[in-house]
């Protein structure tokens, strides 16, 4: 019994000169692994906190849209815009917002929430929803050289056609008919065979006439 409590007390020596050498890092890296696994639940909380706010906000800002009053519109996007400009609803709203502005004739503001977009979205095909609609507005303005800027943007192969018929109108519009046809004819190859889309992009390849 006495040699077993020597062995015992041995152990146990020696797992007290173990702590004295590492016990403290060990505290640090369990510290460490408790901290950031509370901070990553505060995360959670805080994102779950955040989009429900968010979802609220935007409810009310979809309600403002029946009202058709432009200002309230337009604050009630501002305000889902600036609290959480993070969250998909924000540049939902802007987007929202721009076409109902476009539609008042409020072009200088449309083209601001639109540019938001582009510069915020986290979703990429909010993004080149904005940015084609941003250059169909240049367009209508006759601003050839910023509409081309944005078509020429780097953008996923799901938005060829679009992009490449929206190029074809700009070019249309500057009377470069061959480079407009061309630019139809990628939209026509791009786009599904099934969609209808493709016998409006027809009908703009059979005004311009028999290439040259």
């Amino acid at each position: 019994m006495a040699a077993l409590d020597l062995q015992e007390q041995e152990q146990i020596d020696a797992l007290k000169a173990w702590w004295k050498d590492n016990g403290t890092r060990l505290l640090g890296v369990l510290l460490a692994v408790t901290i950031a696994m509370g901070g990553w639940r505060g995360w959670q909380y805080y994102q779950h906190k955040q989009s429900n706010e968010a979802a609220t906000l935007y409810a009310g800002f979809t309600k403002q849209l029946e009202s058709n009053d432009a200002k309230r519109i337009n604050d009630a996007a501002a305000a889902v815009m600036d609290k959480f400009s993070s969250t998909p609803y924000a540049s939902r709203a802007a987007l929202l917002a721009a076409q109902v502005n476009e539609q008042g004739k409020d072009v200088a503001r449309a083209k601001t929430q639109l540019q938001w977009v582009i510069d915020h979205a986290g979703e990429a095909g909010l993004k080149e929803v904005a940015r084609l609609r941003l250059a169909a507005v240049l367009l209508d303005e006759k601003n050839y050289a910023g509409a081309l800027k944005l078509l020429e943007a780097r953008h996923p192969a799901s938005f060829d056609g679009l992009y490449a018929d929206l190029k074809g109108d700009v070019l249309g519009a500057q009377g470069k008919a061959e480079e407009a046809r061309s630019a139809y004819k990628l939209a026509y190859e791009k786009t599904d065979v099934k969609s209808a889309y493709r016998n409006l992009i027809q009908l703009k390849m059979d005004a311009l006439g028999e290439a040259k």
